[in-house]
C-alpha cells in the first residue's frame, strides 16, 4: 500500500509539470494570435471570429486539463484496503476489549448505588468472545478487562460473574464499598458457581488429592482470573473476595478492609496467588486502643498449592488460617492481634497432613499454632514482642518439622520460644535449633552441655532446653580426665531429660554431653 501511494505521487508530479508546459504553451499562442490579429485580421482565415472560436477551444482544453489534475490529487480507491470494521459492545473502548463501568452508569464518587451497571459490566465481559481453551472446557477470553475507571463504587450486594467456565479476565483500578444493607454473610466479589457460605463446615483436603492432579476439568469453574489495584472496603457488613473451585487466580496488590468474617477465602481449587497486598478489619498501623476487641479472618486457605507472599494483615483476630496442603508463606508481616490479647497470625489446621513452608516472614507479636504437624518448614522468620510457636496436640502426631534459623526476641518475661499444647506420643524427624533468641527461653530437640567433676558420677541435666519432656533418643558424649588413672566410664542412665554417667573409680572429669529428641532409630 505505502510503495502504491509512492509511485501515484511521483506519476501526479510529473503529470503536474506536463499541464504547466501544455499550458504556457497555449498561453504564448494566444499571446502571438492576439497580436497578430489586433494589425491584420487576414492573417487568419474567418478573421478575428476566427480567433475567438479557437480562443474557446483553448479554455476547454484548460478546464480538461484541471480535472485531470484534480483526479490525480488523490490515490485510486483500487490501491487503498478497506479497514475492519468492529462495533465494540456498550461500555468498551473502540477497538478494545476494556469494559470501562463508568459507560454503564456506575457513579465514581460512591454516592448512588453502582451494583447493576458493575454487575452488567461484568456480565458483557464474561460473555465475550472466546478464542480457544485453557484448561478443557475454560474458554479464554483473551484477558479481556474490566476497568473501573479509578472510580470509589456502592455495592449492594456480591459481584459475580453471569457465565462460568471461562477465564483470562482482569479487574482492576477502583474502589468497591459494601452498602449499609450489604448481606453479612457474603462478599464483595465472589469468583464462584454458587453462593459461598461462610458458616459452611471446613473440609479438609484428603493427602491423595495434594496436587489435584486427578481433579477432572469440569471441576473448575473459573481459571486465570486476576483481581488488581483494588479497594475493598467491606462495610463491616461481610468478606472482601470468595474464590471457590477456580484454577490459578491472582489477588494482586489489593487493599481490603472493614471486613467481618474474612478478608479473603480461598476453597477448594488450586493454586491461588495473593500478593503485594494489605488486609486489616480496622485501618490502623499498630498500637490501636481496641487492639483486644479485633475479630475476623485476613486469609483463609482451605485448598492446596496456594501462595501468600509480600502480604501485610494489620488488624484482625487471626491472620491466616490454613486447612489445605503444599502452602507456601513467605514475606508475611502479621501484626494483627497480639497473641497476649488472644490473636494468633498463623493458624495451620490439618492435622497431621500440615505440608506447609512458612519462611521469611514477620511474626509481630503474635505467633504460630500449628495442630499435629506433619511435614512443616517454619524458617527465616522474625518473632517480635514474646510471639512463639505452639504445637496443638490432636492425636499426639509431630513428624517431619523443621523450625531453623528464626529471630526471636521477647520481653524477658521467661517465655519458651516453642510451646507444647497437649502431649504428644507419636514424635520423629523434628529438627528445633539454629535459632537466635534474646529476652525469651530457648527451647531445641539438639542439646549440648558439660560437667566438671571430681567423682564416680556425672549428671546432664536438658530439661530448661530440650522442647519434649522425657524424650531423649540419642546421646554422644566424650570425656576428659587430667589424673593418672584410667578409670572405665559408662552411661548408665537416660530419663526425665537427664543423662547419667558414672565411671569406676573418682577421678577429676569434664563431661561433654549431646543428645537428640528428634531422629529415632
Amino acid at each position: 500500500m505505502r510503495a502504491s501511494l509512492m509511485t501515484t505521487r511521483a506519476l501526479l508530479l510529473l503529470l503536474n509539470c506536463l499541464v504547466i508546459i501544455e499550458l504556457m504553451t497555449h498561453l504564448m499562442l494566444i499571446e502571438v494570435c492576439g497580436a497578430n490579429s489586433m494589425s491584420s485580421d487576414h492573417h487568419f482565415p474567418g478573421g478575428r471570429d476566427r480567433f475567438l472560436h479557437e480562443n474557446d477551444h483553448d479554455d476547454v482544453i484548460r478546464r480538461k486539463m484541471q480535472a485531470f489534475k484534480e483526479s490525480l490529487s488523490s490515490p485510486p480507491s483500487s490501491l487503498i484496503s478497506p479497514s475492519p470494521t468492529f462495533s465494540p459492545p456498550p461500555g468498551t473502548t473502540t477497538n478494545t476489549r476494556v469494559f470501562h463501568v463508568s459507560s454503564y452508569g456506575a457513579d465514581p464518587t460512591g454516592k448512588a448505588d453502582s451494583t447493576e451497571a458493575l454487575t452488567k459490566a461484568l456480565s458483557d465481559a464474561s460473555n465475550s468472545i472466546s478464542n480457544g481453551f485453557l484448561m478443557e472446557g475454560i474458554n479464554n477470553l483473551g484477558g479481556v478487562e474490566i476497568h473501573l475507571d479509578g472510580g470509589i463504587y456502592l455495592i449492594s450486594r456480591p459481584l459475580r460473574f453471569s457465565t462460568i467456565n471461562v477465564g483470562n479476565i482482569v479487574m482492576h483500578g477502583g474502589t468497591l464499598r459494601a452498602s449499609e444493607t450489604f448481606p453479612t454473610d457474603r462478599y464483595l466479589i465472589e469468583l464462584s458457581a454458587s453462593p459461598p457460605s461462610q458458616n459452611s463446615k471446613e473440609t479438609t483436603t484428603s493427602s491423595s488429592s495434594s496436587t489435584d492432579q486427578n481433579l477432572s476439568a469440569s471441576s473448575y469453574s473459573f481459571e486465570y482470573i486476576t483481581f488488581r489495584d483494588l479497594m475493598l472496603d467491606c462495610n463491616y457488613k461481610g468478606g472482601g473476595i470468595a474464590v471457590i473451585n477456580s484454577l490459578r487466580v491472582s489477588i494482586d496488590n489489593c487493599y481490603i478492609v472493614h471486613f467481618m468474617s474474612e478478608g479473603v477465602r480461598v476453597e477448594s481449587g488450586h493454586e491461588t496467588l495473593i500478593r503485594n497486598s494489605f488486609l486489616g478489619q480496622h485501618i490502623t498501623a499498630g498500637k490501636d486502643p481496641g487492639e483486644r476487641n479485633f475479630t475476623g479472618t485476613g486469609i483463609t486457605l482451605m485448598g492446596n498449592d496456594n501462595v501468600v507472599s509480600d502480604v501485610v494483615i494489620f488488624s484482625a483476630n487471626t491472620g491466616i488460617i490454613l486447612s489445605g496442603q503444599a502452602n507456601l508463606l513467605s514475606g508475611v508481616h502479621c501484626y494483627n492481634k497480639a497473641t497476649g490479647f488472644g490473636g494468633t497470625g498463623i493458624y495451620l489446621k490439618l492435622a497431621g497432613l500440615t505440608q506447609t513452608r512458612i519462611v521469611n516472614s514477620y511474626m509481630d507479636y503474635t505467633g504460630i499454632v500449628a495442630e499435629d504437624p506433619v511435614q512443616l518448614i517454619i524458617a527465616n522468620n522474625f518473632f517480635l514482642g514474646d510471639a512463639f510457636i505452639s504445637f496443638k496436640s490432636v492425636k499426639g502426631v509431630a513428624n517431619g518439622v523443621n523450625i531453623v534459623d528464626n529471630i526471636f526476641a521477647g520481653s524477658g518475661n521467661g517465655i519458651d520460644i516453642v510451646q507444647l499444647d497437649g502431649p504428644f506420643g507419636d514424635v520423629d524427624q523434628i529438627l528445633v535449633d539454629r535459632n537466635s533468641v534474646k529476652g525469651m527461653n530457648a527451647k531445641a530437640t539438639i542439646a549440648r552441655s558439660s560437667v566438671h567433676g571430681n567423682g564416680s558420677t556425672y549428671t546432664a541435666d536438658f530439661n530448661g532446653v530440650l522442647l519434649f519432656p522425657n524424650l531423649i533418643k540419642h546421646v554422644q558424649y566424650t570425656l576428659s580426665t587430667s589424673g593418672n588413672t584410667f578409670p572405665n566410664y559408662a552411661l548408665r542412665n537416660v530419663s526425665e531429660n537427664r543423662v547419667v554417667i558414672e565411671s569406676n573409680v573418682p577421678a577429676p572429669t569434664s563431661v561433654y554431653v549431646m543428645v537428640d529428641q528428634g531422629f529415632g532409630s
